[in-house]
């Protein structure tokens, strides 16, 4: 891959030395690609060299006018945690054959397995900065003598043009709900098969039964005790699932004062008494559920929360989709239905890329054989394809 005219890309150590109107201006409104966002990670100790991820983000140049054209969000990577897209096989066999796999360079938001632009140009139809966003990542695992890069969680246009430029694409899935201009949860329920609709509507009932109500907060409506109780929740889930959270008590409190109106938490009360939370970042046409915990264990609580919440404020605001997270067939019931997911992987080492290489296209073959499986098991009245 020859480099692209007209432009140098630059290291930044911290998205601190970023001027935030600058990064904005190239994500589009998502709230994991804000500034705000990427600082309260790094600001707070959530995603730092200590934790495994040191920012090396790519600050992109037009040398002609010497302005910026773009920026890629990048860590230097020294495990494989928090990614979601799983190479931890890859690295054991690399290093069983006397490679050293990490530190390896990732670009993605930490934490956080959603498909946002990975190439954030300032022109959007400006091929010729991707290009050069994907050439110096290239450059930069070359110089520093790494592995490996992985963008993941990219957009499928973007996914193409990394295809072209010589980088291994891999999929996988997730599922997503879709409003199809529903008026209300009934309307979406209706679009339901008779069984599934009836599925639902008891567990919407079981998980209520208990006495248990739920608050929707947003903005200012949230409060310091609010995170607290929250937080206590997603230690409980994140100590269970990761042996210990990624996210840290401060980190909360920075995006609360900095991206408040892009924050919605679902609280469950029991007897005056919150049990159970959820997070919900909200991008101009998307929800996106995040993390889910609680101190006592309801049957269907997790349902009610996580899915249905979620739906019933998407249909009372207009949002298109719903993300409910990463993996999870127990959502296509729920009216969540697959949809693909692209990553793009730079293997530095030939014969391991030609390994990978070989594993990619059967992985892929398994995704496709699933997604088409399961959407035919769709809880939909008629069959609906997923935008794949």
């Amino acid at each position: 891959m020859s480099q692209a005219p007209n432009f140098r890309a630059e290291i930044v150590g911290s998205i601190t030395d970023v001027e935030a109107a600058q990064w904005d201006d190239c994500c589009n409104g998502n709230p994991f690609l804000k500034h705000a966002f990427l600082e309260a990670l790094e600001l707070s100790g959530s995603a730092t060299a200590e934790t495994g991820w040191r920012p090396y983000h790519i600050r992109l140049v037009n040398t002609s006018d010497n302005t910026f054209a773009g920026f890629m969000p990048c860590y230097l990577k020294s495990h494989s945690f928090g990614e979601y897209v799983f190479d931890h096989a890859w690295a054991h066999a690399f290093e069983n054959a006397g490679g050293a796999y990490y530190p390896k360079l990732q670009s993605s938001v930490p934490f956080t397995p959603v498909t946002t632009p990975r190439l954030l140009v300032k022109n959007l139809a400006d091929e010729k900065a991707k290009e050069a966003l994907l050439h110096s990542v290239t450059s930069s695992v070359e110089k520093m003598g790494l592995s490996s890069a992985h963008l993941t969680f990219l957009p499928k246009a973007e996914a193409s043009l990394a295809a072209q430029n010589g980088f291994l694409v891999r999929n996988d899935q997730q599922f997503h709900w879709k409003n199809e201009n529903y008026q209300s949860f009934d309307d979406f329920l209706n679009a339901l098969s008779s069984r599934k609709r009836k599925q639902i509507k008891k567990e919407r009932r079981t998980a209520l039964a208990n006495n248990i109500t739920i608050e929707q907060l947003r903005g200012t409506e949230i409060t310091q005790d609010h995170w607290d109780q929250f937080y206590r929740f997603y230690q409980d889930t994140g100590t269970r699932k990761w042996g210990q959270p990624y996210l840290n008590r401060e980190f909360f409190t920075r995006i609360h004062a900095s991206m408040p109106d892009d924050i919605l938490l679902f609280m469950c009360r029991r007897n005056d008494k919150y049990i159970a939370g959820a997070i919900n970042f909200i991008g101009p046409d998307t929800l996106y559920g995040r993390y889910w915990g609680c101190i006592e264990d309801h049957p269907c609580l997790h349902f009610e929360t996580c899915y249905y919440q979620a739906i019933d404020y998407a249909i009372a605001h207009g949002l298109n989709t719903v993300e409910a997270g990463a993996q999870g067939p127990h959502k296509l019931a729920r009216g969540y239905t697959p949809v693909k997911t692209y990553s793009a992987h730079w293997i530095s080492n030939p014969g391991f890329r030609e390994a990978v290489a070989r594993f990619l296209t059967v992985e892929r073959e398994d995704v496709d054989a699933e997604v088409d499986y399961l959407s035919n098991r769709s809880p939909f009245k008629k069959v609906r394809r997923p935008s794949l």
